[in-house]
């Protein structure tokens, strides 16, 4: 049951959720708790505050019958650093059926999980008359670890009544996390978004885990549960089941990798809360040092050794997909401008990293670019020069030149070098993570297939609709599965630090390299 189509084209995302709301026979939502909060110091736990679930989390689906917690294993492990990555991580799974006493072991040593911290259940239920998957009810169990030892790996189990991973049977179970270090050290991340579930999502979750990376981000349309990603409750495609899958299916890594998420416009899911993320809100726990935690869930930001990373969303601000346009009244912006001073006077910090979904500047066909991240974020992303920006969205790889002004400031060609402090911004499309692929309005040109094209035909969504451009920035253009990683190469104060990033394709060849070099404090 959804909202009649002439309507939800005139409703905001709020307003939808309200009119399904009243319609709906089963008054069945999500249900929020407690979740005790586990302090880790020096292999030592203790017990700390409480920490209320999403607000919005309010409403409750019928109580299922327990099952013998011995006969079920929980799965879909992902991992999220705290504000302080250096001392923070929250472990994240899925159960299929409901289970009692939900908790985590921890230790230094694979052999010593005595220390025990309870767990929140997230319960999510979606009504009866939503999509495929209507009267389904998910369990999503969170765990926030605190006054962890920075730069420390720990290994980890969860479970439940029945279910103990520190049993001898069940230790193949177990994994491993690793904190920031407290000081400058080389590492890796990687990134990509619009990665749903598919063989090319599996794919690209291998080669992954193959970088070794620190943490992943992922920019944005995560699972596609909800396929048409306009916002509307009026989708009869969406299948919350998707979500299993996804979370199965990225398991492999996430398990072991922060796995950072932004939002896009398919994780806006309307019949949850009046924002469309009360569904996110169930599945993950990110940094919750955002302008608004409550209505901006994907908005934070998390530093790892010189390296501040910020994840912004992209829907406040959409003139494509306006169903969340302006929820945030002014206050993302803000936000993100003081975050970005702040990072810039941090004489611990070089480099600055700011992730969303929506692209400010790419030529696909598809989406092409967002004129809402061009007028409000490109002019902070200059004044405060932002070392690199990382976009989903349209499903391709493309990477610009250095820009300022949505102009060319410096060529920046494959296996080039860009200075942000006197040249400007390089901006990264990775949205061929999984989903089906777009195209380009011109033709490819990657590494050891360059063709240089000075004039490209595209467009950018504004205000008032589409406008053709012709632009010159359009340097990579890979029409195939990749992902980015990127190499953090610290430096001796007045040195250049270094980021080296490349494109990889899902064969594993890569497409794209370029260095951004900073000189550090």
């Amino acid at each position: 049951m959804g909202v009649p189509e002439q309507l939800a084209e005139r409703m905001s995302m709020a307003e939808q959720h309200e009119y399904l709301h009243t319609k709906l026979s089963r008054r069945t939502m999500i249900r929020g708790g407690a979740v005790t909060i586990g302090a880790v110091t020096s292999g030592t736990f203790v017990t700390g505050a409480t920490a209320q679930a999403a607000p919005r989390a309010r409403r409750t689906a019928p109580r299922a019958e327990k099952v013998d917690g011995a006969l079920v294993a929980p799965f879909g492990r992902h991992l999220a650093y705290g504000s302080d990555a250096r001392t923070e991580m929250t472990i994240s799974w899925q159960v299929p059926v409901a289970v009692d006493q939900p908790f985590v072991r921890v230790g230094v040593h694979p052999w010593d999980l005595s220390h025990k911290i309870r767990a929140e259940i997230r319960t999510l239920h979606t009504p009866a008359g939503i999509g495929a998957s209507g009267d389904h009810t998910q369990y999503y169990v969170h765990a926030r670890l605190a006054r962890l030892q920075p730069g420390r790996t720990y290994y980890y189990g969860v479970g439940h009544a029945g279910f103990d991973p520190a049993a001898p049977r069940l230790l193949g179970t177990l994994g491993t996390f690793t904190t920031a270090p407290a000081t400058k050290e080389p590492f890796t991340f990687t990134a990509f978004g619009d990665q749903g579930v598919s063989y090319h999502g599996l794919a690209n979750d291998a080669l992954i885990l193959g970088q070794n990376p620190a943490f992943h981000l992922h920019a944005g349309d995560i699972a596609y549960a909800d396929p048409a990603g306009a916002g509307k409750t009026a989708d009869t495609g969406f299948d919350s089941r998707t979500w299993d899958q996804f979370l199965a299916q990225t398991e492999s890594v996430a398990k072991q990798v922060p796995w950072m998420v932004a939002y896009g416009n398919h994780d806006m899911e309307a019949w949850y809360s009046p924002n469309g993320y009360g569904g996110e809100e169930a599945r993950w726990v990110l940094p919750d040092n955002g302008p608004d935690a409550g209505n901006l869930p994907g908005v934070y930001s998390f530093v790892h050794g010189n390296t501040a990373v910020v994840s912004l969303d992209a829907n406040d601000i959409s003139f494509e997909i306006p169903a969340n346009l302006g929820i945030s009244g002014g206050t993302q912006t803000t936000w993100l401008e003081s975050r970005l001073k702040r990072y810039r006077a941090d004489k611990d910090i070089d480099f600055v990293v700011v992730f969303f979904h929506h692209c400010a500047y790419c030529t696909s066909t598809a989406h092409a670019s967002e004129g809402g991240v061009r007028q409000e974020w490109v002019p902070l992303f200059e004044k405060y020069t932002v070392d690199l920006v990382i976009n989903g969205h349209n499903h391709v790889y493309e990477r610009t030149d250095v820009l300022k002004g949505d102009r060319v400031a410096r060529k920046l060609p494959i296996g080039g070098t860009a200075y942000p402090e006197t040249d400007g911004v390089v901006y990264v499309t990775a949205g061929a993570a999984g989903r089906s692929l777009y195209a380009f309005s011109a033709d490819q040109s990657y590494e050891g297939h360059e063709k240089d094209l000075e004039s490209v035909p595209s467009y950018v969504v504004e205000k008032d609709g589409e406008r053709n451009e012709t632009v010159a920035w359009s340097r990579v253009r890979y029409l195939d599965y990749s992902f980015l990683r990127v190499d953090v190469t610290p430096a001796a104060r007045g040195r250049y630090a270094r980021l080296t990033v490349s494109g990889i394709a899902e064969t594993g060849e890569r497409i794209d390299h370029f260095t951004v070099a900073r000189r550090a404090k």
